[in-house]
């Protein structure tokens, strides 16, 4: 089935809030970007239909500046409301951004309104005058007329380019080393993409100092602990291998080879401790005997992705 890539993204007000309280405003992202999609998709005049999807968090620009979005991954369809159908949307089009848009808008900015009653928000140098209540309410209501960008990409070629896409695009950090073309004492020079120029001419150089390229590199640096890459609907973590069981059900698509026996059949063993590091968790890839060589050995230099 094909799979659409949907991209909510922050007004720049927001943005510069978000800077300030990064684990409560891209939390909330998350969270008001999913339950829009959601809402919508479960609606009979658009889907009428239980949706999965896979959001990722980015929160920077081709040129490092602060630019918080997360794109999303979405099968074009779901299981019906009652459970008996899978329910395609039409050719082409999944949902209308105008509506996702007004949506999200409105949930964004309660969950917002929400967290800074609980005093949840902090704020800091220009930005302090909006401890104030009538000064917060006043810097919001502009967004509350304001069109906020919700963007659907036209859909994927097809599953295995939906994992291509992934395997390159999760885990990217604010730039790529292929991108970084000089560095001398007149600070980093590197190649950006302005997205307001068309053709050609949007492919640029940049050179910053070294003290403003490591501090744009850095505005995206998250909280300790925070999860970038969420699942929701039919894909949240509870519900989702019965809700893929289901869904193959109702495609009568075969089951994955590797699914079919013992899950666990050929995955290697697991330790019950997390990594001290990253937290993941740890694979046993052998076992020896005290004061013996393992005969297992990196082909290269270990790096542990903290992304």
């Amino acid at each position: 089935m094909p799979y659409y890539h949907v991209v909510f993204t922050l007004p720049a007000q927001i943005a510069d809030v978000a800077y300030q309280n990064k684990a409560v405003i891209y939390d909330i992202l998350f969270k008001a970007s999913a339950e829009t999609l959601i809402t919508i998709a479960a609606d009979p005049k658009h889907l009428g239909a239980r949706v999965g999807l896979t959001s990722v968090l980015h929160t920077w620009g081709s040129a490092m500046t602060h630019h918080p979005h997360v794109h999303m991954i979405v099968p074009g369809g779901g299981i019906s409301l009652d459970g008996n159908e899978w329910v395609s949307c039409r050719p082409g089009f999944f949902l209308p951004v105008r509506v996702l848009s007004r949506l999200f808008r409105r949930l964004f900015l309660e969950k917002l309104v929400a967290a800074y009653e609980a005093d949840r928000l902090h704020f800091f140098g220009d930005h302090a005058p909006l401890a104030d209540p009538q000064a917060f309410a006043a810097y919001l209501a502009p967004l509350r007329r304001s069109e906020w960008v919700v963007y659907s990409k036209r859909p994927f070629g097809g599953p295995e380019a939906v994992l291509a896409y992934l395997s390159r695009y999760t885990h990217r950090v604010a730039i790529a080393n292929s991108r970084l073309t000089a560095l001398d004492h007149n600070g980093v020079t590197f190649k950006w993409k302005d997205y307001r120029t068309e053709g050609r001419n949007r492919f640029k150089v940049m050179t910053l100092t070294t003290h403003e390229f490591i501090r744009r590199f850095l505005i995206h640096a998250l909280p300790s602990g925070f999860h970038r890459i969420r699942h929701y609907g039919l894909f949240a973590s509870s519900k989702r291998v019965e809700n893929i069981a289901r869904v193959r059900e109702l495609l009568n698509a075969p089951t994955p080879q590797n699914e079919a026996g013992d899950p666990d059949a050929d995955e290697p063993p697991m330790l019950a401790h997390p990594c001290p590091c990253c937290g993941g968790r740890m694979i046993v890839i052998e076992t020896f005997e005290r004061g013996h060589t393992p005969r297992t050995h990196p082909a290269g230099p270990i790096r542990i992705d903290t992304s």
